[in-house]
């Protein structure tokens, strides 16, 4: 599969059709596996890594779930895809700094990436959407079987109110446990997540209505708009479909938004290289355009199904 084939379509995990998508975006289950008798990627020479890609590329790509895959070295990628890649959490930033001897194989689905040489000698991960770990794990569980052993992890910032909950213990525990226990975390997280957007919209209706109607306003209107305030506001967004403002049938448009608007996806659609002011202006013309026949938020609509029909917050439609 080309590169320009696999941007043509988003994530399958990015669809918000899992369990819990309102709250949980996906699920991710990162396996790190190494080879017996072979240095490290970090220790490696150049010679070592080249013959370690060739071994174990070639099983990849052979697996059943990898048919008609994207595959490509890093040393072939450019800086841009690289990054777009790392957008798409589909390689780590530390994989993207790699270059000779270091691939990347990724599904059609974008379910399943396998990173070669990155800290280990290989990192495999499934993303599903919506609170799917199990599902996730039996999907690389499988991958595992068919290649070989070994362990380790990682973590990121957060950004957009969107946050990445991983396990940090990981030695000498069974893969099924440390599902388990992630699982029972992420349930009681949703829980507490339901309970906290009830006492705001009990609470704070006029603020919750405000933010999300300042929050379209400037989505739909703006003429810049820089990475990271467009990723909370979309956030806002997201939280009023949650809440009943914006229809269901729209979540996939404003997910999408989400990964289309980041820097190196907005060069690799430009087709340029842009300043930071450059991407600015085009994010919030994309995103204009995108949202240009998106409903107003019915505020009105969110006070009812919350239950409290008594809210005198202002409604958008006015």
């Amino acid at each position: 599969m080309k590169f320009s084939n696999m941007l043509g379509t988003a994530g399958e995990w990015l669809r918000g059709e899992g369990p819990h998508h309102q709250i949980v975006i996906s699920s991710r289950v990162r396996l790190a596996r190494n080879l017996r008798d072979r240095p490290f990627p970090g220790w490696a020479k150049k010679a070592e890594r080249n013959s370690i890609l060739e071994l174990i590329r070639s099983h990849v790509e052979s697996l059943p779930e990898m048919q008609e895959s994207f595959s490509e070295s890093l040393q072939d990628l450019s800086a841009l895809d690289r990054q777009v890649l790392v957008e798409r959490h589909l390689i780590s930033r530390e994989h993207a700094a790699k270059g000779g001897g270091s691939a990347v194989v990724v599904n059609r689905r974008q379910t399943v990436s396998i990173m070669i040489n990155e800290e280990d000698h290989l990192r495999m991960q499934s993303i599903r959407s919506g609170l799917q770990l199990k599902q996730a794990f039996k999907l690389v569980d499988k991958i595992d079987s068919a290649l070989e052993s070994g362990l380790y992890g990682e973590g990121t910032e957060a950004m957009g109110n969107l946050f990445q909950i991983s396990n940090q213990t990981t030695l000498g525990e069974k893969e099924d446990e440390i599902i388990n226990r992630l699982s029972k975390v992420i349930e009681t997280i949703i829980e507490k997540e339901h309970d906290a957007r009830h006492i705001l919209l009990q609470k704070k209706p006029n603020t919750l209505c405000d933010q999300i109607g300042r929050a379209y306003g400037v989505l739909t209107y703006a003429h810049a708009m820089p990475s990271k305030e467009a990723l909370n506001l979309l956030s806002v967004i997201k939280l009023g479909m949650d809440l009943g403002a914006f229809p269901e049938d729209q979540r996939l448009q404003i997910d999408e938004l989400f990964i289309e608007t980041q820097p190196a996806h907005l060069q690799k659609s430009s087709q340029q290289k842009l300043n930071a002011e450059e991407r600015d202006h085009l994010r919030a013309q994309i995103i204009r355009e995108r949202l240009k026949l998106f409903p107003k938020p019915d505020i009105s609509k969110m006070a009812r199904e919350s239950g409290n029909g008594s809210t005198d917050a202002p409604s958008n439609n006015e």
